[in-house]
């Protein structure tokens, strides 16, 4: 069974419309219409009135012809209609396969469009997660950072009494060594060490030891400088130098070079020659142009020498302690003694004389300040920190 789709009215319109208008060309021609094609709807033919009188019968031949006309016509009008019913299906199977094809690009658009949402979800679940973790650890830092707050509140106290004390010991040092051996250079650093701790910690109840401190330093800063290492040195130079010092007693003058005997000289001759010569080695006469030099015994010259080293010591001490007076003393003995037991036309005494004579103008007659200024200060700090804690 074939089911055939009714055209629309629209298209039974237009073929009335056609059939109506060949029929009024047929009536305009010279040929009679012996036929009229006329497609109705049932309504129209229900609607039309009955002709009260049958219409002659055509002739024959035409209407042969016209009915053939009225075949080929139908026929021309069922082939448009299926012609027109083929194209409407046709673009209504194109019309089904675009939306097909625009549902499955939706679908595949709308899977991928849920893939990226999902992904999106995914990450967002992700970053909410690593928030969350930072915001522990955030809040845990910062609960550290309140605890080490509160430790260094309870440990600051301790910590300024610490550097105070550290602060006296390094001035007691300084000042003993101020007093005993004027090491100007020592107690200056010590100053500066403790000025300078003061800095790091950057406390106002500090400030008048500050300034306690650089009142201080400025006062050593004042002290004429002395190079003690230096002269400790020279010193233990001449000490080590004593021992090869030739004594006065024991200068001897240089024996005069004999002339060369001629090589033609007679034996005879050149006996009497030697025979002169020893006897002029046991007598010698010399012009003395300054006091006799004192006779020592070997053990008075033993303890010469070792007098002379004590003396050098002693002005070493002397030095160490920045003793003007005894210093000068000291050098002065040591220079006395060189000159009247020793021979001072040697080099080596010479030169002992000249560095003896160079360290006695060595001026050390400048006061040592004290540093009794620092340590009121400190002790005064540490007092009042008693007070406020009782």
């Amino acid at each position: 069974m074939i089911l055939v789709e009714q055209p629309p009215r629209s298209q039974m319109r237009r073929c009335r419309a056609r059939v109506s208008c060949y029929n009024r060309r047929r009536e305009r021609s010279s040929i009679p219409p012996a036929f009229s094609l006329e497609m109705s709807s049932p309504q129209d033919d229900a609607n039309a009135p009955a002709s009260p009188t049958p219409s002659p019968a055509p002739p024959r031949g035409a209407s042969g012809r016209r009915l053939g006309l009225a075949i080929a016509a139908f026929a021309l009008l069922a082939a448009a209609i299926v012609a027109v019913w083929v194209d409407e299906h046709n673009a209504q199977r194109r019309l089904r396969s675009e939306v097909a094809q625009r549902l499955t690009d939706l679908d595949a658009t709308d899977q991928a469009t849920w893939a990226a949402v999902k992904e999106a979800q995914d990450n967002l679940r992700d970053a909410q997660a690593k928030i969350a973790l930072l915001e522990s650890r955030l809040a845990e830092s910062q609960t550290q950072q309140a605890a080490l707050e509160s430790l260094y509140r309870e440990l600051a106290p301790a910590r300024d009494e610490w550097a105070l004390t550290e602060i006296e010991q390094v001035l007691l040092l300084a000042s003993q060594q101020l007093q005993i051996a004027g090491n100007v250079s020592g107690a200056l650093a010590a100053l500066q060490l403790a000025d300078t701790k003061l800095q790091r910690l950057d406390r106002p109840q500090f400030v008048p030891l500050r300034r306690a401190l650089a009142r201080d330093m400025d006062r050593l800063r004042a002290v004429p400088y002395v190079d003690v290492a230096g002269l400790s040195l020279r010193l233990d130079q001449a000490i080590a130098a004593v021992d090869g010092l030739p004594l006065a007693l024991e200068e001897r003058l240089p024996v005069p070079a004999a002339a060369p005997p001629p090589p033609d000289e007679p034996a005879w001759r050149r006996f009497l020659r030697e025979l002169w010569q020893d006897v002029r080695q046991l007598v010698r006469v010399e012009n003395v142009d300054r006091p006799e030099a004192p006779l020592l015994a070997p053990q008075q010259q033993f303890f010469l020498r070792e007098n002379l080293k004590l003396r050098l010591l002693s002005a070493r001490f002397d030095l160490l302690f920045r003793d003007q007076v005894n210093f000068q003393a000291d050098v002065g003995a040591a220079e006395a003694w060189l000159k009247k037991y020793f021979d001072t036309r040697a080099k080596p005494v010479q030169s002992m004389l000249t560095l003896l004579g160079q360290i006695k103008v060595t001026d050390m007659g400048a006061e040592m300040p004290g540093l009794a200024g620092s340590l009121d200060a400190v002790r005064v700090l540490q007092l009042a920190r008693e007070k406020r804690l009782r």
